[in-house]
């Protein structure tokens, strides 16, 4: 599959990016607002097929998929789960939180389209499978596919680092794109919606983070909960994925945050995602995030890992 082309047959360079970066829009003539909006509809996509199908064993309603109006990103796509769906041996607890974060994630999808109405693109492709290649590239697991493989959805634990993947790209998106919308989009309501979605993804994050920093205390150590661990080389790989400025080395650094366990009152521990000088959250710029969601650090890459064939999006290239 191409998803797992990109990141298995990538180098996997170590660059990373400034601690606090700059939100910067990738080198096109012109977008709009709706572009803006547009690229994160094709996150939350992914994110709302991640979530029903762990949730519910299926994705979204056609009626939340199809096209507005015909633009040269208008291709509909199918979704790719690679693995039997619906998290298996969940509580009843666990079994309503996946249900709030995928029915919120479902209305994310509808408030987007809504507020984009014709200009809404459709749902791209999706390969959910590609979580087995990112695992095996993160250093998690030895084989992509079949036994021995990551499965988010085998395991309450597995689905606590599968969501780990998403949350705190789906936070940092929305930060590093909210200084993009225009004077007329901030008049119009666009940046108060924006902040709106990040604040419920930020929530989510912060759920998925406390977790599993919660279950490794109960188990003892992090050591005890090897799923602590997993997430932490999910960041590691997500820090190599994207692109910092290898010109100067001093403003290169990474805007993952790595979960470490409180062994005291008197020395810190790492469980929210923000800068540790200031505690201000975190942001990606759209090139970034794609590095990360098709698995590759390389420029011009237009498609792979999670989105086999790109995003439906006017920024659906890696530029820097």
């Amino acid at each position: 599959m191409v998803g797992a082309g990109s990141v298995a047959a990538a180098t996997m360079v170590g660059c990373s990016m400034p601690a606090s970066p700059a939100a910067v829009a990738p080198p096109t003539t012109t977008f709009t607002d709706a572009d803006i909006l547009n690229f994160a509809l094709n996150l939350e996509y992914l994110e709302a097929e991640f979530y029903l199908r762990a949730a519910t064993g299926s994705g979204l309603q056609a009626s939340d998929t199809t096209p507005g109006s015909a633009s040269p990103y208008q291709t509909i796509g199918s979704v790719t789960v690679g693995s039997a769906a619906i998290v298996a041996g969940t509580t009843t607890a666990q079994a309503e939180i996946l249900n709030e974060i995928a029915f919120e994630e479902e209305n994310h999808v509808r408030f987007l389209r809504s507020a984009l109405g014709s200009a809404a693109v459709p749902r791209p492709a999706i390969d959910l499978s590609f979580f087995g290649p990112l695992a095996v590239a993160a250093g998690i697991t030895t084989a992509a596919t079949g036994t021995g493989s990551f499965n988010p959805f085998s395991s309450f634990d597995y689905f606590l680092v599968g969501s780990f993947i998403f949350e705190d790209v789906g936070v940092t998106a929305y930060s590093g794109a909210a200084p993009l919308i225009s004077a007329a989009g901030v008049a119009s309501g666009y940046l108060t919606a924006a902040a709106g979605i990040l604040a419920v993804e930020a929530y989510h994050a912060a759920y998925v983070r406390t977790s599993l920093t919660g279950r490794a205390i109960t188990a003892g150590s992090a050591t005890a909960y090897p799923y602590i661990t997993a997430a932490n080389q999910v960041a590691a790989l997500r820090a190599t994925l994207t692109v910092g400025n290898s010109a100067a080395p001093s403003t290169m650094g990474s805007v993952e945050t790595a979960l470490l366990l409180p062994t005291s009152t008197s020395s810190p521990s790492s469980i929210v995602a923000c800068s540790p000088t200031n505690a201000v959250g975190f942001a990606r710029s759209v090139n970034q995030v794609l590095h990360i969601v098709y698995g590759s650090p390389t420029v011009g890459v237009k498609s792979g890992g999670f989105f086999p064939n790109g995003v439906n999006s006017i920024f659906a290239t890696t530029t820097a």
